[in-house]
This record gives structure tokens, sequence and C-alpha cells, in this order.
């Protein structure tokens, strides 16, 4: 029996809608979840936030495990009361970031030995220690698994090696993990590119037996082309009753391709990193702030978008603010972005539940600009 119901509404073609049910409140799927990598979204209030209408946040372990370590977050009460956001969230088991940020010494069958980007402090990662630090520490409501990631293009047998360990890691992360109410475990997919491998990795973690599901190995260099190839046939070897979670996904065309192959939930950097840099997203593809053709333009970025940031700023003033390097440019840009995305979730689940999902699909293509790669996982 799954921790958490989870009822599929409707279904358009492989695309579905549905509700992932926690103690916390219920997440809308297809969810776009903004990473709080630090215990924050970066430049948001967990008002501003909320207002964007997430349901659920990302945590990292490994950032808050190095600063300001978990067990301080425990201490002054876990994590939803240290950052005030009484929504579920969602923490990842850190292997990602150890493999991109850190200075790794060792992948060994038990561990990741790695050193911290901070300060060079030597740490030990296992299966049950990122278990402890998300069920027992951070207190999430969903626990990553511990996997071993590899950057894409990888040979066949490094693929399959990491893959088989991240299976092995996924049975030490349940028994670590035991029978919990209120608190839920997904196990991760791997095989890189690699039909084969993929249905391995699902076929153990089926035996397994998890809550939910990720497709992880993607967003790591292999394009916007080679990760809709894989998510043709990735989606569907994960079992159809229960969510499927892909990691560190992305750009927009990114998300309305994989909701259209099947997959229900999202997380990526993505909203926050363009805010900070100049950069809205829009149905009509991404805007540059900075470009001179904003200097007098009075249009807000989205009137339709019920959050002030988008509705009630002009993109010249915008404009200004992202020239004078003022904070408040990047703040409202940040917060405009992340309530686009979930724009974006909420009229892709009208569009399955109306059955014209193909259509959005079509439509939201031809109005973006050309897709330059896949929206590319960051270490944070």
């Amino acid at each position: 029996m799954a921790a958490f119901p989870f009822t599929i509404s409707t279904t358009d073609g492989k695309a579905r809608t549905g509700v992932l049910a926690t103690p916390r409140g219920d997440i809308r799927t297809p969810a776009f979840m903004p990473v709080g990598t630090a215990g924050t979204v970066k430049a948001l209030t967990v008002e501003q936030v909320a207002e964007t209408g997430a349901d659920i946040l990302l945590g990292n372990t490994y950032h808050l495990m190095l600063r300001p370590t978990a067990e301080r977050v425990r201490k002054l009460g876990g994590l939803h009361r240290f950052m005030r956001w009484e929504k579920p969230i969602l923490t990842d088991s850190g292997g990602f970031q150890v493999m991109s940020l850190s200075q790794i010494s060792k992948v060994t069958e038990d561990s990741v030995t790695f050193q911290s980007h901070l300060d060079g402090s030597r740490h030990v990662l296992t299966p049950e220690r990122s278990i402890e630090i998300q069920a027992d520490l951070l207190g999430s409501d969903i626990v990553m698994q511990l996997d071993e990631l590899v950057a894409l293009p990888a040979t066949p047998e490094r693929a399959a090696e990491a893959m088989r360990r991240s299976a092995r890691w996924g049975q030490r992360s349940k028994n670590a993990f035991g029978e919990r109410d209120a608190q839920a475990l997904f196990g991760i997919q791997q095989g890189g590119t690699d039909e084969a491998l993929r249905g391995e990795s699902a076929e153990r973690l089926r035996e397994i037996g998890f809550d939910g599901y990720a497709i992880g190995g993607l967003a790591v260099g292999e394009g916007h082309q080679a990760m809709c190839e894989v998510l043709d046939f990735a989606p569907g070897m994960l079992p159809t009753e229960r969510p499927r979670y892909l990691m560190g996904v992305g750009k927009p065309i990114d998300i309305v391709e994989a909701v259209y192959r099947g997959v229900d939930m999202f997380d990526c950097v993505l909203p926050t990193r363009s805010g900070r840099h100049g950069q809205a997203w829009t149905w009509d593809g991404p805007l540059n702030l900075k470009n001179a053709r904003f200097a007098e333009d009075e249009s807000p970025l989205d009137p339709m978008i019920p959050v002030s940031a988008s509705r009630d700023y002009s993109k010249a003033y915008l404009h200004h603010l992202v020239k004078a390097g003022e904070i408040l440019g990047q703040v409202l840009l940040s917060w405009h972005n992340v309530a686009f995305f979930q724009a974006l979730m909420g009229e892709m689940r009208a569009a399955i539940a109306e059955g014209r999902m193909e259509a959005f699909r079509r439509d939201f293509a031809a109005r973006q600009a050309p897709a330059s790669g896949s929206g590319e996982r960051s270490a944070g």
C-alpha cells in the first residue's frame, strides 16, 4: 500500500492529470516544483511562492546537510517550520550535487565520499544516511533514494554499472526508510539513453516497490531531442498507478513534451535563475529584459497571471531595474517566472481534462523560440 493516494482523473493519450494526496495538502499533477535549494526559493518569500499556485517545493539534501546542517534544521523543528512552508516538500537525495559540485574522492559500493564545495570538509553519504537526513532530520514529505548519476554521453558499460548500483542503493534506501504513513519514498530509474538498461532499471525498481518513480539521468547534456526519444519509452516502463517524476527538467518546451509522454512531476532552477539574469518566460518564449526595445514598453509581462510581478509592473520598469542592477528586478522576474511555470501546468491540466493536449502541445511549440538543448540540470 503506497503512502499517499494517487488518483488519475483524466488521460489524453499518454498525458494524464490527477492528484497526489499528502497529509500536508494535495499536489495537482502535472506539477512543477520550484526549487528551494538551501531552504529558500531564491529571491522569494514563501508567501510569494504560495501565491503562484505551487503545491509543493523541492529542498536539497546536499546543501542543507552542509549548511546549516540537517541536525540543526531538525533542532529548529524541521524544514517546514524552519522555512515557514506548510505545504509538501520533496527533497532530492544529494547525489546529483555530490557528483557535480564537490570534489569527489571515492565512489564505492557502500558510499560516496566527497569534499564540501564550501570549506573542503570531508563527508560520507550512504543510502542510509541520505534517508536519515531527508526523512528524519529535514522531515520531508517525499524522499528520494540515493542514486549514482553519470553525465551523458556515457559508455554502455558505465551507464549499466551506475544503473545497477542505483538499483542496489534503491533497495538499501527502502530498507532504511521502512514503512511510513506520513512520508513517501521514490525510486529513481537510470540507464542513460539505452532502452534496455532503462527497462532493466524499471523492473528492479518495481520489484523493490516504491511510492513513486523518478526518471533520472536526463537533462545532463544529451539535448532536447535525445531526451524526448528516451521519454518515448521510459515513462511507460514505470507503474501506471504511481506518480512519475522527471528530475531536473526543465525548459517549458521540455516540460510540455514530457507531460505529453506521461510524466507527472518536474523541478528545475530555471525560473529563478533566469529571473536573476534578466530573463522572463512567456507564452511566446523567453524575453531578455536587458534589451533596449523594452525601455519604453508600458505593457506588463502577462496581465492574465494573477501575481503582482506579472500583472502590475511595466516591461519598461523591469528593463530599468535590470539595467540599474536593482535587486527588485531579480525578485520580480523570479516571481513572474515561477508563476508562469505554474500557469503552464494549470493550462496543461485543463488541456488534458478537455482532451486537447495534442493541440496544446502543437500550438505551444509553434509559439516558442526554437529549443537550443534541454533545460539543463543545475547543482544549485
